[in-house]
Parts: C-alpha cells; sequence; structure tokens
C-alpha cells in the first residue's frame, strides 16, 4: 500500500477491493476518490492483471491507425494511485477468493481483505475454432493476433508493413476500426465477415451495403457470408467457399466473452455474464460487478457509457454518498471511429413500419450516405445515419432527450429540423443546455458553459473537469465549437 493510501486510511473505512484495472475499474476507483477524497470512508485496492497504466480501449483503433501512441490513451499517468491514496497492484491476478473470510489471494501470495469486492474483469477476445488460428497449447499461431488491448496493438503493428495483405477476422465495430486503421498504414486489407453485411448488430443490410461501398472506396476489400475455414502462416485464409484471402497477418475481431471465469470459481449467479441488480450486487450482496463482465437487463455490454455510468452509481453506493442510486440501464449510441467514415447508430435500428412505429429511409450510396428513422409515439425510438453528421447530432440530441421529434421528418433526416421545428442550429448557442455533448461521460452543453465560467477556459481543462472527450473522442469538435463560442460571447 502506498504512504498516502496508510496515512489517508482510517479503521473505520471500508475496505473496497476492485479487481480489474480496466476502463471500468479505473473509472469506479476515480468515482470513489471524488466522493471520498481524504480516504475517511473508503480504503481502495486496485488490482489489474496489465502492467499498464489504465488506458482507454475505445481509441486503441488510433494506436493502430497510428494517430495516437500507446502513452496517449493512457487515461493515468504513473503518479495517479500515489496522489490519490489507492493502493493499486499491476501485473498482478487473483488467484483465490475467500467469501467467507472476505479475503483476496493474488499470485505473488499476498493476501488483501474486503468489505466490498468489486469485479470489473472485463471481456476477452473469442477466437473462432478456425483450424491453424491457435496451437495445440490455445495460443495463437504465428502471423495471427487479437484486437482487445495494448500488447495486441503491439502484436499487429510489428507485423503489419504497407503493401502486405492483411485479413481481419469480424466485421463489426472493432473489426472495421481495425481494418481502417490498417488500410491508413498502406495494408492491403481483406475483412471476412460471415454474415451477409457489416455491422449487422447496429445496422440493417441497406445501411451495411452503403457502409461496404465507402470502407471499399478507402481501400478495404470484403467477404461477406464467408467463414474462414483454415488458416496457413504465411500464406492466408482458406474459406468455406474454397476461395483464398493471402494474409501475412490475420487480426482476429470476431467478438468478445465476459470473462466471468474469476466469478464462477466462487459460485456467484452467471449468464453470459455476471448477473447484477440495480445495485449492480451479484447474488453475494457484498460483491458487486461492473463493466463489460456483467449482464444488466438495462444495457449492451462491449461500450464505454454503461460502464463508466455503473461507476458513479457504485460509488455513491459504497462511499455512501447517495444510498438511493441505482443503475436502471444506457441507452446506447454507438459510433464508428474510422477516418474519413461518420456512422452513429442508436436504438431499435431493425424496426420495420408496423401500426406503432415510423419508419424513414434514405439512400445515397453514391455520396456515401444512409439514413434511418424510427419513430414511435412521437419520439426518436432508433436511427442509422451515415455520413450526415448534422442529422446525426440532432438525432441523437431528441434521442437522449426524448423529447418530441419535429413534424418534418424528412427535414431531420437531412439535419435540417430542429425539435422545435425551426433550421438546424449553426452555432452552439442554439444548442438546448440540457442537450449531452459527450455521451460517454453524459456530459451537457451547460455543465460545459458552468464549467468555463468558473476557470475552465481551454478543451483540455474543461475535459479535467467534466471529463468530456476523454472517452470515444468523437465530442471534441463539438466541445472545440462551445469553447469557441463561449470565447467570443
Amino acid at each position: 500500500m502506498t504512504e498516502l493510501a496508510r496515512e489517508s486510511s482510517t479503521p473505520s473505512a471500508r475496505r473496497i477491493v476492485i479487481v480489474g484495472y480496466g476502463m471500468a475499474g479505473s473509472r469506479l476507483a476515480e468515482e470513489i476518490r471524488r466522493r471520498d477524497r481524504s480516504g475517511e470512508r473508503a480504503q481502495v485496492t486496485v488490482i489489474g492483471t496489465e502492467r499498464h497504466a489504465a488506458y482507454n480501449r475505445v481509441l486503441l483503433s488510433a494506436v493502430v491507425a497510428g494517430s495516437m501512441t500507446p502513452e496517449s490513451v493512457r487515461l493515468h499517468d504513473v503518479d495517479w494511485a500515489a496522489d490519490h491514496g489507492i493502493d493499486l497492484r499491476l501485473g498482478t491476478t487473483v488467484t483465490a477468493i475467500d467469501r467467507d473470510a472476505r479475503r483476496v489471494t493474488l499470485d505473488d501470495g499476498s493476501t488483501v481483505d474486503y468489505d466490498a469486492l468489486v469485479l470489473a474483469t472485463g471481456s476477452k477476445a473469442w477466437v473462432p475454432p478456425t483450424e491453424g488460428l491457435q496451437l495445440e497449447d490455445g495460443s495463437l499461431a504465428p502471423g495471427v493476433a487479437t484486437f482487445r488491448d495494448l500488447d495486441d496493438c503491439a502484436a499487429i503493428l510489428e507485423h503489419a508493413r504497407p503493401g502486405a495483405p492483411v485479413a481481419v477476422l469480424g466485421g463489426g465495430l472493432l473489426g472495421l476500426e481495425a481494418a481502417r486503421g490498417l488500410a491508413g498504414r498502406g495494408s492491403l486489407v481483406t475483412v471476412v465477415h460471415p454474415v451477409g453485411h457489416l455491422m449487422e448488430r447496429q445496422l440493417d443490410p441497406a445501411g451495411g451495403g452503403v457502409l461496404a461501398k465507402t470502407l471499399g472506396e478507402l481501400g478495404i476489400e470484403f467477404r461477406l457470408g464467408r467463414f474462414a475455414a483454415r488458416y496457413v502462416p504465411g500464406d492466408g485464409l482458406k474459406l468455406d467457399d474454397g476461395s483464398h484471402v493471402p494474409a501475412d497477418l490475420v487480426v482476429v475481431s470476431a467478438g468478445v466473452r465476459a470473462d466471468t471465469a474469476l466469478a464462477e470459481s466462487i459460485g456467484l449467479a452467471v449468464d453470459r455474464g455476471i448477473v447484477v441488480d440495480d445495485s449492480l450486487r451479484t447474488s453475494d450482496h457484498r460483491v458487486h460487478a461492473i463493466g463489460d463482465c456483467v449482464v444488466h437487463p438495462g444495457t449492451v455490454s462491449g461500450l464505454v457509457q454503461p460502464a463508466w455510468e455503473q461507476a458513479e452509481v457504485l460509488a455513491d453506493l459504497l462511499t455512501g454518498e447517495n444510498p438511493a442510486a441505482r443503475y436502471k440501464g444506457t441507452p446506447v449510441v454507438t459510433r464508428l471511429k474510422a477516418k474519413g467514415v461518420d456512422l452513429a447508430a442508436l436504438g431499435d435500428v431493425h424496426a420495420e413500419v408496423d401500426g406503432d412505429a415510423e419508419v424513414l429511409c434514405l439512400q445515397d450510396p453514391v455520396r456515401g450516405r444512409y439514413a434511418k428513422l424510427v419513430i414511435r409515439d412521437d419520439r426518436v425510438a432508433g436511427a442509422i445515419v451515415l455520413g450526415a453528421p448534422d442529422a446525426a447530432a440532432t438525432i441523437t440530441q431528441l434521442y437522449d432527450a426524448k423529447t418530441p421529434a419535429p413534424t418534418d421528418r424528412l427535414g431531420l433526416l437531412l439535419g435540417r429540423a430542429l425539435p422545435s421545428g425551426g433550421s438546424v442550429a449553426h452555432s452552439p448557442a442554439d444548442l438546448p443546455a440540457a442537450s449531452v455533448v459527450c455521451r460517454c461521460n453524459t456530459v451537457t452543453k451547460g455543465q460545459l458553459v458552468k464549467a468555463w465560467r468558473a476557470g475552465a477556459g481551454t478543451v483540455p481543462e474543461l475535459a479535467a473537469v467534466t471529463r468530456a472527450t476523454t472517452g470515444c473522442g468523437t465530442c471534441t469538435d463539438a466541445v472545440c465549437g462551445i469553447v469557441d463560442w463561449l470565447s467570443r460571447a
């Protein structure tokens, strides 16, 4: 334990042990200290299997693309834990948990006692059972890499070469971000995806088709509706139809699975993830869980926003700041972070016209644009917006605020209608104060204005106070626009 942690702890402080130092676990530790700066209420130990400081996994595609360095995506500097009185143990694995004694045993032989235990073990990359991808001991074959953490990025960049063929297994969100990053480095990328269109969880077939055309114009080829049957190192992939995809490197991004091994080993209820209630308690009420490792009926795993909202609720509960806090789920907006592509998908994207829903579609594949809008009870229930950032911003505002959609539905699809029915806002001055600017951290325009008036006059200063721009980064332009507007006003 750090000296500061020893000094700040008191005998009455609750002993909180967080297993996992990823985006969920690190955010929970931050939120606890935001509510308990002196450490009088909570003595915090964080256990991380990786040797890196916590980093933003959302930005790993930028590391692959070369637009960001591994250092620039880190969430904490080396002194963060000591400065905040947190006992941080990196490169350490939990080997056993005694729920009766409330004791965690680590692989270095040490033990940590707890009053409250939080599992933030995240998820692991899933490797399909394709012949040759893995060796007999379960390790990846030469020339194969997953795309999940910083070490994966290093392995990918070690093998990727300009002009050399690369195959990406998986046409979901992460697979496409990896493919775009590698194509930007000059690799000859082919995406192999078992479904007939890209991002089938977030897009309908028409939207997936326009996205494939847009990415194809950026140099990426696709084999859709095809499975990889065999991998031969140094040669590539043989597909289920007998065709061949040359590849010096295969990047596996075929999905993730919640890491529930530790929870299962101590008898907690698991159903595709660790089962939690609205208080984020597991079947043992002294053990909580957050992030990608959990299953909660109100959210989708694999995205950062639910994990960070869960961290806020659990910090309220563990510090006693708000005993009534409950997690009710997160309405998710998915954004593809790929250079040259602007895509947002939210809510019920697969709805068709029925008695309860209006469904409008606009297709302009030549210009890489596609929009689908689902309206129920005069509210936005779902949308896909590709290549129309103004429309995406307005529709997302309506979805977040659950306010009535304008009667000019076509104008909304084109980005030319506001909730009031007027013309689209060209200035932050027209944006309502309650509008969410940074979805990852639920930061509104009003909060940014308040922070600016309190002295945070630059984007980095606003980020430090509100955390805006520190998630996926897609709100950076909007925050810059608000800073410019405030400076002029």
